[in-house]
């Protein structure tokens, strides 16, 4: 059954990816903690690679399609890349494996990381439920090239935060970003999301994978593969589908995994 689970919850990893450019690692990290038991910090590590490797593969469609835009990409990639590799190798080993124990209950690292997690999903539900943010405009003549090249920039080291503390890729707030400041079209702003959510979780987990000798290859693989099927698919449907109403029912089934996920921490052995 857990198989069949894993089949299924991968290939929709993928498939959110391809379609709204966002979502892959909000979906990863619960299913390799709930479905296949992984601890939750390793099973951070395995998110990288899996939304790494999937976005990498349909950022290379998207390329093929001319749908990147490689500016835009630039100023939110460097930063974002710098940030995650010093979250990865800093503030990660300061963070304490138990924040404090109250009675029998022990609020340990694995706990405090996927509130973290669950908070970024409920925010993520919020930019994706308010569909209404996210239309294509036009670029106003009056635009200032420098005032939104700070504004990536910005934004590139925020996401970086994210994806090195939760293995988070940051799709959620990109494609917002690139749409609202870049005025990208939709299919352009799915393509250049991906490019630079693989580009983050590339970098996240090579930087890191030497320190957990213990590495469950076969999982990675498999888990990555059906999602990487997904994603073909996915952007398949996305040139089909509205974007905007794809990411306003995902942004209700995101707040129902964030609400899961709260009460699983509490109520759960996490590992």
């Amino acid at each position: 059954m857990t198989f069949v689970l894993g089949i299924i919850a991968a290939l929709f990893i993928g498939l959110t990816l391809g379609l709204i450019g966002s979502g892959g690692s909000i979906l990863t990290l619960p299913i390799l903690v709930y479905i296949f038991h992984v601890p939750t910090e390793l099973a951070i590590l395995y998110s990288l690679f899996i939304v790494g490797i999937t976005s990498a593969v349909g950022a290379g469609k998207a390329a093929y399609h001319k749908n990147i835009d490689y500016r835009a990409a630039f100023l939110f990639g460097v930063p974002s890349v710098i940030s995650i590799y010093l979250t990865r190798n800093y503030v990660m080993p300061l963070l304490p494996n138990e924040l404090f124990s109250l009675g029998g209950f022990s609020f340990s690292k694995d706990i405090y990381l996927l509130l973290l997690f669950s908070l970024v999903m409920f925010i993520a539900a919020y930019k994706m439920i308010r569909s209404d943010s996210l239309k294509e405009l036009p670029l106003s003549q009056n635009t200032h090239w420098i005032s939104f090249a700070i504004k990536l920039i910005i934004q590139g080291l925020l996401v970086g935060l994210l994806a090195g503390l939760i293995g988070a890729g940051g799709g959620f707030v990109i494609i917002p970003v690139l749409i609202n400041l870049m005025r990208l079209p939709i299919q352009k702003a799915v393509g250049t999301s991906l490019f630079i959510i693989a580009l983050n979780s590339s970098v996240g987990f090579l930087g890191n994978f030497q320190q957990y000798p213990k590495i469950d290859w076969a999982l990675l693989l498999f888990v990555s593969g059906a999602s990487i099927i997904g994603i073909f698919n996915g952007l398949l449907l996305g040139t089909k589908i509205k974007g905007s109403k794809l990411k306003k029912y995902f942004g209700y089934f995101v707040l129902l995994m964030a609400i899961y996920i709260v009460l699983a921490a509490f109520l759960i052995k996490t590992h």
